[in-house]
């Protein structure tokens, strides 16, 4: 089963520097599990064009999906759409349609600044979804967004279905035993079950348990039986509901 890998570029001066809260990667990580792609990487990187197409040439070779994060927009320090028409050797185009859109969108009162925004790197796809006045550009497997936190929101949830494959199944199990002691169990379970993906998280917030156990793979029979495997080798009085 191929299980579709994802990047992001998060770019912006303002980010690295700490002037504007980094939001759109955290709303990203949770949507792409819910929409069973794996994400593998996060990158942040200032904006700097050689460093931006770099990235963007990278990552797209590397994952099935690139998202990117800022850098669209009027002003000097946007460069993302040059940056990666540059990772494609691409030259920049004005996109008739979006040319159309803005035309309709700022009347008559439509400047150059303005329509700028219509210029793509040549061959770019416009990707449109329910109640998205503005399509999503997309250049091969690389997703652009803007930095605007609201906008990225709008503009991912619009086309999120395009991503959608085979969920991820997920189980939970709490207990208060120290993680110390479960590690060669679940060494030995990891070992028995290599299709599940097993994480040991110690909780030191609250006395209600002492270790979080996941489980999660894309065969829901296989993390089943996964957990079944768990749950004979813990301490039952130890085990926590929550």
């Amino acid at each position: 089963m191929h299980v579709p890998k994802a990047a992001i570029l998060v770019i912006g001066n303002e980010v690295l520097s700490g002037k504007v809260e980094e939001q759109n990667a955290r709303f990203l990580i949770g949507e792409l599990r819910e929409l069973g792609v794996d994400l593998k990487c996060i990158l942040m990187i200032p904006d700097e064009p050689e460093e931006i197409a770099a990235a963007v040439k990278d990552l797209a070779v590397r994952f099935d999906y690139v998202f990117t994060s800022g850098g669209v927009g009027p002003t000097h320090d946007d460069v993302t759409i040059n940056s990666i028409a540059r990772a494609f050797g691409h030259r920049i185009v004005r996109h008739p349609e979006l040319e159309s859109l803005l035309r309709r969108y700022f009347g008559e009162g439509i400047d150059e600044t303005r329509l700028r925004m219509a210029d793509v790197p040549e061959g770019a796809e416009l990707v449109y979804g329910e109640a998205l006045k503005y399509p999503v550009l997309a250049c091969g497997n690389v997703y652009i967004f803007p930095g605007v936190p609201e906008l990225f929101r709008k503009k991912f949830t619009a086309i999120r279905d395009r991503f959608r494959v085979a969920p991820f199944y997920l189980r939970i199990v709490h207990t208060l035993e120290d993680e110390f002691d479960l590690a060669e169990r679940l060494q030995a379970i990891a070992d028995a079950h290599p299709t599940v993906a097993i994480g040991s998280y110690p909780n030191f917030a609250t006395p209600e348990y002492k270790v979080k156990l996941t489980l999660e793979s894309k065969v829901e029979t296989a993390v089943d039986a996964a957990q079944q495997a768990l749950l004979a080798v813990l301490d039952d009085a130890l085990m926590v509901e929550l």
